[in-house]
């Protein structure tokens, strides 16, 4: 198990609850959005009504061996991947300490059933709509489709944004080389306060201070990973994220460990100060 696939691919959940059939849940969140937006509202709209989530992050290359085309053009491509990339910005980077946490005590959770009453007991309680059946986990309600895992094993992923859904199965994301389960969490009536009353002053002035992309990059390593990990997480190239990651370095805010051809790479106790900064007085 795993607690979240990162803020990108997240953002492509979200992106259906901002649209016209999104979820009561999360009315506070779309209209703090909405404000952030601005004239870019339509934008993002038309995003929203083109896509769903299973066929934007196909265009995201997320899915190794899927089609990078949109409509068979490259900049259209780049252009979805741009818009929902600005729409992460406002509408998921600025929770994503929260969300990351909640998630992460999801994951926690869930690891203790397993480890007490084994995996049955785990994928039972997963949604009410799962339902395991030796040697098949079944989805109730949901299109006729056989995954079959061949030895490769499953990786589970709690998701906040997939409300109204039980789950989806993602093939090659993000290098893990096996299909990636992704189950909806319930958001009740106090984490969505929590959450969405939370207007993430210090994630603009953090953005401000550092840039969007880099002040993406250090949220993203409050969980440590890899360079490759970060690519994949913001979207963005190899040597994109290599850059950023050295920059962060240079400055003092990330460490480095090496092993081989591997680099790994985490908050240092400065860059964690600095996402917990928020402004506190105005400055001339």
């Amino acid at each position: 198990m795993i607690s979240t696939l990162g803020p990108v691919v997240e953002s492509a959940f979200a992106l259906e609850q901002f649209g016209r059939q999104g979820n009561a849940t999360f009315h506070l969140w779309r209209k703090g959005v909405r404000e952030q937006l601005g004239t870019r509202v339509a934008e993002i709209e038309q995003l929203a009504d083109r896509y769903s989530a299973d066929e934007l992050l196909p265009l995201l290359r997320l899915h190794s061996g899927a089609s990078p085309e949109a409509g068979g053009d490259e900049r259209a491509r780049q252009r979805v991947q741009t818009t929902l990339f600005e729409f992460c910005q406002v509408a998921v980077l600025p929770h994503w300490r929260q969300m990351r946490g909640h998630m992460a005590s999801v994951r926690d959770a869930y690891g203790r059933i397993g480890i007490a009453n084994g995996m049955h007991a785990l994928l039972d309680n997963l949604h009410p709509k799962l339902n395991w059946k030796p040697p098949v986990l079944e989805v109730a309600g949901e299109p006729d489709r056989d995954v079959y895992l061949n030895g490769r094993g499953l990786v589970l992923s709690p998701s906040l944004f997939m409300a109204g859904k039980a789950c989806m199965v993602l093939d090659n994301v993000q290098e893990l080389g096996v299909p990636v389960l992704v189950f909806s969490v319930p958001v009740d009536s106090a984490t969505e306060s929590e959450f969405w009353c939370h207007r993430g002053g210090g994630e603009q002035a953090l953005s401000a201070l550092v840039g969007h992309t880099r002040a993406a990059a250090l949220q993203t390593l409050s969980e440590s990973c890899t360079t490759g990990e970060l690519s994949q997480r913001l979207n963005i190239s190899l040597a994109g994220a290599s850059k950023h990651a050295t920059v962060l370095r240079k400055a003092g805010l990330v460490t480095t460990a090496r092993k081989r051809n591997t680099a790994l790479h985490s908050l240092t106790p400065l860059g964690v100060a600095l996402l917990r900064q928020r402004p506190s007085a105005r400055t001339s």
